[in-house]
């Protein structure tokens, strides 16, 4: 599991994907994204701008990130 500390009060979550290079360039980013590979809280994510806050828990492809304030 990993941490992700906000410096502001989101992050978009294809920002987030780049960021911690899960995905290697934001039209990757959008296709992880497209095919249904993040789930938000236990629900799968489709929206490439979501917005993510503190509290919120994403797994990527088997990975599991909590995002902190």
């Amino acid at each position: 599991m990993r941490e992700f500390k906000l410096t502001e009060e989101y992050i978009e979550l294809v920002k987030l994907l780049k960021l911690l290079r899960i995905a290697q360039t934001g039209g990757h980013a959008k296709i992880i994204v497209e095919e249904g590979e993040v789930i938000r809280n236990g629900e799968t994510e489709y929206r490439k701008r979501a917005k993510l806050r503190a509290g919120d828990v994403l797994e990527i492809m088997g990975e599991e990130i909590t995002i902190v304030s």
